[in-house]
This record gives C-alpha cells, sequence and structure tokens, in this order.
C-alpha cells in the first residue's frame, strides 16, 4: 500500500462531476511519409498488446473509514477500458474538430473503480495528422511528471520504431517515491518535530509578508489572497463542460525579447498575457482598474528530485497595473516575479504547500457551497509553466509536432492557462468552462499581444539616428 500526501488527497477531496481533477495532455504527431492508411489503427491495436503495466498506471485509489487515502496495486489490467480509438470524419477534421473533440473528453471524472488513467488515439487529422490524448488523476501526477513520462516513452528519432507505452515503462519517477516512503519510516521523532517547526516558522514569515503587503508597507512581495476582481466572467462557480484552444510563438523569437529586455521567459510570456486578458475583458465589458491576479504554481522539488503524486505550491502573483504600453507592462510584471522569486526562496518549502492547502480549502468551500459567484475568487486565473523537450520527438516513426498539456480548473476559476515550451515553440494551452464565452478569441490575442510586445521592444531598442 502507498499512502498519498495530503495535497494529493486534496484533488479527491475537491472533485465532483463539475469540476474533476485529472490532468491530460495532447499530442499532435504527422504521419511518416510513406506510412499506410491504416498506421494509426494499427498502432492502436499494438498498443493494445503491451498489458504488463507498470507503476503507477496499475494502482487503484482505496478509501479508508478509519484513515488515509491509499494507493492499492491492481494485478490485472484490462487495456480496453483505459485505451481508446476515435475516428474523426472527413471534412470534420481540422483543429477545431480535433480540440471539440478533445474538450469532451476532458470532461468526465475517472472511474475510480480502476486505475485512473486513459489514452485516446485519434485517427484521421487533416494533413496526415493524429493525436494522442492522455488524462490521470491529479493525485497521481502533476503535469511536469506527466510530461517526463511521455517523453520517457517516446524516441528520439524516426528511425527508433520500437514501441514503449507510458504505461508499460517503468518509471524513476514512481521507484523513488518508494524509497522516499522507506526513508520516512526510519526517520526519527526528534526528525519530524524539527520539520513541523520549520513548517511552523514558515508560515509565520510568510503570514508576516503578507500583513506588510496588505497595509502597502511592502509592494509586490506576494498579491494577498481572495483580493481579485470578482466581476469578471473569469471567476465564478465552476460547472461542467469544457473548452480548449492554443496559441503559439516560436522560441526564437521569445529568446530575442529576453535577450533585449534582460527577461525571462516567464516575464515575456506573463506579459503578453495580461494584455491578451485586458483586451479580451474589454470586449466583455469589464474595464480593470486594478492588476489582474493570477495563481501561479511554483515547483517545490529540490534538484535532481523526481516522484510520482505532487510537490508544488500556488501563490499569488499581481500582475501589471493598466497599460497600453506593452513595454511598460513587461517591466512591471518583471519587477512583481523578481520580489515574488525572492519570497518564494526565503521560506521553508513546507510552508509554501501548507499555505496552499490553507487557500485551497478556503476556495473549496465557497465552490461546495456554491457561494464562488458571489465570494471574492483566489486570483483571476492560474498560469503555470512547464519546460518540455527541446528536440522533436517521435512514436514508431512518426514526429510528434505539438503537445498541449491540458490541466484542471480550480476552485473559483473559469479558466486555467498552461505555458509549454517544445522543439522551439511556446505554446499557450487554455482549458476554461463552456460557460467563457469566446475563448477562441481570447487564445488569438495572446499571439497578437506578443507581437505588440515584440514591436514595442525593437522601436524601444532602435539605435538612435
Amino acid at each position: 500500500m502507498n499512502k498519498l500526501s495530503l495535497l494529493d488527497v486534496a484533488f479527491f477531496v475537491a472533485e465532483s462531476e463539475a469540476s474533476p481533477k485529472h490532468v491530460g495532455g495532447l499530442m499532435i504527431c504527422k504521419r511518416p511519409a510513406k506510412a499506410p492508411t491504416s498506421f494509426v489503427a494499427d498502432l492502436y491495436q499494438e498498443l493494445l498488446g503491451f498489458t504488463d503495466v507498470e507503476p503507477p498506471f496499475n494502482r487503484v485509489i482505496h478509501f479508508s473509514l478509519t484513515g488515509m487515502p491509499t494507493w492499492r496495486e491492481s494485478k490485472v489490467v484490462d487495456l480496453e477500458r483505459h485505451l481508446f480509438y476515435h475516428q474523426l470524419r472527413r471534412g470534420k477534421n481540422g483543429r477545431h474538430e480535433l480540440y471539440q473533440r478533445v474538450s469532451e473528453l476532458h470532461q468526465p471524472m475517472l472511474d475510480r473503480s480502476r486505475p485512473l488513467w486513459e489514452v485516446h488515439v485519434i485517427d484521421g487529422i487533416s494533413e496526415r495528422r493524429f493525436a494522442l490524448y492522455v488524462k490521470m488523476h491529479h493525485a497521481s501526477a502533476d503535469g511536469m511528471t506527466m510530461v517526463r513520462w511521455a517523453a520517457d516513452s517516446l524516441a528520439a528519432s524516426a528511425t527508433d520504431l520500437e514501441l514503449r507505452p507510458l504505461w508499460s515503462v517503468r518509471h524513476a519517477a514512481a521507484d523513488s517515491k518508494e524509497k522516499r516512503l522507506k526513508a520516512k519510516k526510519t526517520e526519527s521523532l526528534l526528525g519530524h518535530l524539527a520539520g513541523a517547526g520549520k513548517r511552523l516558522l514558515g508560515l509565520g514569515r510568510l503570514a508576516a509578508m503578507l500583513l506588510l503587503e496588505s497595509v502597502k508597507l511592502t509592494k509586490n512581495a506576494i498579491s494577498l489572497p481572495f483580493v481579485a476582481e470578482g466581476d469578471t466572467p473569469l471567476t465564478g462557480q465552476v460547472t461542467a463542460g469544457r473548452q480548449f484552444a492554443t496559441a503559439s510563438v516560436a522560441m526564437e523569437r521569445v529568446k530575442l525579447i529576453c535577450a533585449r529586455t534582460r527577461s525571462t521567459l516567464n516575464h515575456v510570456a506573463l506579459t503578453c498575457l495580461d494584455g491578451a486578458l485586458h483586451r479580451y475583458l474589454g470586449d466583455e465589458g469589464v474595464d480593470l482598474k486594478r492588476p489582474i491576479t493570477i495563481q501561479m504554481p511554483v515547483n517545490l522539488r529540490k534538484d535532481g528530485e523526481h516522484g510520482s503524486g505532487n510537490k508544488f505550491g500556488i501563490i499569488q502573483v499581481a500582475l501589471s497595473p493598466p497599460t497600453d504600453d506593452p513595454y511598460v507592462r513587461l517591466r512591471n510584471i518583471g519587477f512583481s516575479l523578481r520580489n515574488v522569486r525572492s519570497m518564494i526562496d526565503s521560506v521553508e518549502p513546507d510552508a509554501i504547500e501548507s499555505y496552499t492547502l490553507i487557500t485551497g480549502v478556503v476556495g473549496q468551500l465557497a465552490e461546495m457551497l456554491g457561494l464562488s459567484d458571489r465570494l471574492p475568487p483566489t486570483g483571476n486565473t492560474l498560469v503555470s509553466n512547464i519546460p518540455g523537450p527541446r528536440e522533436f520527438l517521435y512514436i514508431k516513426g512518426a514526429r510528434m509536432e505539438e503537445l498541449h498539456p491540458i490541466s484542471t480548473l480550480p476552485a473559483g476559476n473559469l479558466l486555467n492557462i498552461t505555458l509549454f515550451s517544445y522543439a522551439g515553440q511556446l505554446f499557450f494551452g487554455l482549458i476554461a468552462t463552456d460557460e467563457l464565452p469566446n475563448l477562441e478569441r481570447l487564445s488569438t490575442y495572446v499571439a497578437e499581444a506578443f507581437s505588440e510586445l515584440e514591436q514595442s521592444v525593437l522601436d524601444a531598442h532602435q539605435p538612435a539616428s
């Protein structure tokens, strides 16, 4: 048996039909040049033959009235209940139809009576493409872990035709978690007390920072939770029904802006999102007078540490005060993120995790009581950043052209945005409820906001005549 962390358990407690707590990934691939039309159907049949299922893909959640939930390994996993084949109809097989199908697949909860994962093979996409859509419960893995597992299962070259389905690969992450659990059993009581003391000290330090911020004695050390503008289409009671959209820009263009402005990828990406969100909200009749507040996950794993389950925190970050100048917006966001980074580095990771659980519980209670439409949200939206492989990956000689992580929606937020870098592109993945209007327009605004920032930076760095 394998115990779950409090954060892992929280995903089960927070889950409902309207707000399932799984994460997914959409891999869009192109068939090899000389592959037959049956290539994808044949791939699906071959995948069904990999019946040896490795942890954590063989684990079933077990709930007990007397203790914490645990993972139990299943001796037999019926792949026909986890692996599915879909064929898009000709004329209805473009990107819009693909995203619509993935939105429908992303909506339902996973069946808790069996291992909590699915893989959907989607055939017949235009331009000789097909897709693999993977979904897995968030208690089993966070987004960074899922990307690492996906990369482990793919090949680095088109000539490597060996098939390695992600459920049949023994992942170092699962093994390392087992070792950590065994090590924890040997820890002394003194070690536990020391850890609890550090957590309490960290929470105290974090509380002091929030107090100073609330009385305006500091600026952007960390944004306060539950003070974001609630009267926008971005927040409210999460309902069933999902929609998905994407945008992308070349990493070469992003790196040029970073070099000229001494910024990071996060600074540039959040500047684009801030501009796009303000323009989108303006279209919807919302004129914000204060900065947009995002919820931002931060990785709490140490360098070289891997594991299944989750180890991250979520903090609130204020973006830029409203401005029409993209360059000014970039500078404001850079200032905010640098202060937040300093704050994170000065607090124990366990304290950040505890803070995440506390704020999450408050937001979740509001959602469970149906009060998210009336109470202030934790933040306006959640934005995460997952670094991906720098080179193209392949499956049976088919090149994976795009990889889009698709996350879950936190309590009170109708939109979640994931940044993902892969093979020279920066992708923006937007998942939202059906209640959010004009999601595709927002994705268009992201690309346009990047072009505006790019031009603003070029103008600012033009040599004097």
